[in-house]
């Protein structure tokens, strides 16, 4: 009995560390990659960052003795490396060179949009319920203050608006096809493929846009080298990690609060380390797409 109780404290604790992981290290992954792209190059960066994140996972699991991925697995994790991390996370990294991170962390927020419209318009042509509709038309309000076309406040720069946005798409076709897809029944060798797909080809266009070329290396600061460090071992390692495991021992509708977490953090470390300024503009939209992406993850888990 004593080693029950202490078994279940334990495991109480280890709970409320993996949360904290999950809504503070991803949630902070925006500004640390802001910071990181004052004198990294985006793609560049982003690429170092996955493949070594990806060569650690890979060869972490195959030590602990998890089978050799077939070539079917290697196609279709290079597929969703292009759209999660090629499309999704570099045009994310390219555009917080434009538009501010708490902001980038908020337009990301519409990626469960881009999900229920894929499955509506695609082959399954799954109708959402009138809770998710509600999500969704408040979502695209949210984005439309947000992006501010009519430049209400200022504005959001729309390409780089424009950019996230779209990135989000990608993101939220990768997570449906990843879905359907044959992976390798190991969850940590399945990521660390597709970080060591998508981070190689985060390289290739980097190297393609020249910025090898361009990019002035003995002046990065020792902050862009901290801030890659960060992303590569608390943002790609320690916070996959407790995800994993999270999605293990407790309640799916549980762990998907992060999705909720994530830019207001975002938004608060990157207006007190950053001095990123919120308007009211930013938080009637932060308001509103926060609240659509709990629309719709809760009513589309009763439909």
């Amino acid at each position: 009995m004593p080693f029950t109780t202490v078994s279940c404290g334990a495991t109480g604790w280890l709970k409320i560390a993996a949360f904290a992981a999950i809504y503070v290290i991803w949630g902070s992954t925006y500004l640390a990659i802001a910071f990181a792209i004052e004198t990294l190059p985006p793609f560049l960066m982003a690429g170092a960052r996955f493949l070594l994140a990806g060569a650690l996972l890979f060869s972490f699991a195959r030590w602990r003795g998890a089978p050799v991925p077939t070539r079917l697995h290697w196609r279709n994790t290079a597929i969703i490396g292009a759209l999660l991390l090629l499309i999704g996370n570099g045009a994310v990294v390219w555009a917080e060179q434009r538009v501010a991170s708490g902001i980038a962390a908020l337009l990301v927020t519409t990626e469960p949009l881009w999900v229920v419209l894929l499955q509506w318009v695609g082959k399954s042509g799954q109708r959402p319920s009138g809770g998710v509709l509600l999500g969704l038309a408040l979502g695209i309000v949210g984005m439309l203050v947000l992006v501010s076309p009519w430049e209400i406040t200022g504005g959001v720069d729309l390409l780089g608006g424009a950019a996230i946005f779209f990135a989000a798409g990608a993101w939220a076709y990768g997570s449906l096809y990843s879905s359907k897809a044959a992976l390798p029944a190991n969850a940590i060798l399945t990521t660390g493929m597709q970080m060591l797909c998508g981070g190689g080809l985060l390289l290739l266009t980097g190297f393609a846009t020249g910025e090898w070329q361009t990019t002035h290396w003995e002046a990065v600061h020792l902050k862009s080298w901290l801030a890659l460090g960060y992303l590569v071992v608390f943002g790609s390692l320690v916070a996959f990690t407790a995800y994993s495991w999270l999605t293990r021992v407790a309640p799916p509708a549980q762990v998907s609060t992060y999705a909720y977490v994530n830019p207001v953090i975002a938004v608060l470390l990157g207006w007190a380390l950053a001095n990123e300024t919120v308007t009211y503009q930013t938080l009637v939209a932060g308001v509103l797409l926060v609240l659509a992406v709990v629309l719709i993850t809760l009513k589309a888990k009763h439909t």
